[in-house]
């Protein structure tokens, strides 16, 4: 049996390299997700239940960036939200399942204001998505974008591209509350995934969805191919996100942050649970999103800086890339404080 190397983002770094950048002003880290749609800011929000409602998708698009709106309520809670949001942004998406109600709530979202439809499941290389794909393209044709996932293959990748799916959210297992891999045994580093679909020959969007936990996580996943990156816990905990702040006895302030198969909020969703691949926390609560909106900006700017890059095609042609050392890493993070 032949074992192949799988790198993440950790066991990377990208190597700097001459500049004449005289300004952070002069670079533009936005990309199109269609003809339609233009993001100044490459982020789009999970569509987690204590991540994007319809506060949080307001925000995002305020910023540039893409909401997508959770699907774990009804039909007429889920329109609501993006009505809601809709009212003070220009574009909004929201997430859809495979099973049950899913082409009646794609319809209803999409003509509520969801221009931007995400089919939301675990294993996105299934014939239930490919079906799903289908229906809603038949249904509402390509006035929709479809985002869909997860998959961790350039095959996975080819065939969501050819069902017609426009975006395709690339990574299985890599989220911070998702057990997947650990449960199923199956998965693939993240940025490995990235490094696989960016062959692809299709002309789908690639957006790496887990694993990130910072702005320079984002450059390379952006180095690497990707055209956008979904995040979940690094957007949760704040004002914008769903649920209250709890305040503890140490009077440090906290919010729910939870994977949608984690046993909690299955049992929320439906009342029961099959497989629990991922966990329910607190994390502590961070303020208003916009901050760290504004930060990420500001250092997915300067990662492109230091490669003497002024947009994310000029990152993605001439970026370098190294591997390290588990000792480059401990040497990379911040460790004056560490014995």
């Amino acid at each position: 049996m032949k074992f192949e190397q799988a790198l993440t983002y950790d066991d990377v770094l990208l190597v700097p390299q001459y500049s004449d950048i005289e300004s952070r002003k002069e670079i533009d880290i936005g990309n199109a997700l269609d003809k339609k749609i233009h993001l100044d800011l490459p982020i789009i929000s999970a569509p987690m239940d204590t991540v994007t409602a319809a506060n949080m998708a307001a925000v995002m698009a305020d910023h540039g960036a893409l909401g997508v709106i959770h699907r774990y309520g009804t039909i007429e809670e889920q329109c609501e939200m993006v009505k809601q949001a809709w009212e003070h942004v220009e574009y909004v998406g929201a997430a859809v399942g495979v099973v049950g109600d899913y082409l009646k709530r794609a319809s209803r979202l999409y003509h509520n204001g969801a221009k931007v439809l995400c089919i939301d499941v675990a294993h996105g290389h299934h014939k239930l998505v490919e079906r799903a794909v289908k229906s809603i393209k038949e249904l509402l044709n390509d006035s929709v974008h479809i985002i869909a996932g997860n998959i961790a293959t350039l095959e996975g990748f080819n065939a969501l591209a050819d069902w017609g799916v426009d975006s395709i959210r690339c990574n299985i297992g890599g989220g911070s509350i998702c057990s997947t891999r650990v449960q199923t045994g199956h998965g693939v580093p993240g940025l490995q995934t990235i490094f696989d679909c960016a062959k692809s020959d299709r002309s789908a969007k690639i957006i790496a969805d887990g694993g990130i936990r910072s702005s320079g996580d984002i450059v390379k996943a952006l180095a690497a191919g990707a055209d956008f990156v979904m995040l979940g816990s690094m957007l949760a905990g704040t004002d914008e996100s769903p649920g209250n702040v709890i305040t503890k006895k140490s009077n440090m302030k906290s919010k729910v942050y939870r994977g949608m198969a984690s046993k909690e909020a299955q049992f929320d969703w439906r009342g029961e649970y099959s497989s629990n691949e991922g966990i329910s926390t607190t994390i502590p609560y961070k303020g208003s999103v916009k901050n760290i909106l504004t930060d990420l900006g500001k250092g997915i700017k300067s990662g492109l800086s230091y490669s003497g890059c002024r947009n994310i095609k000029e990152l993605q042609e001439n970026a370098i890339f190294i591997k390290q050392t588990a000792a480059g890493r401990v040497e990379s993070d911040t460790h004056i404080l560490k014995k």
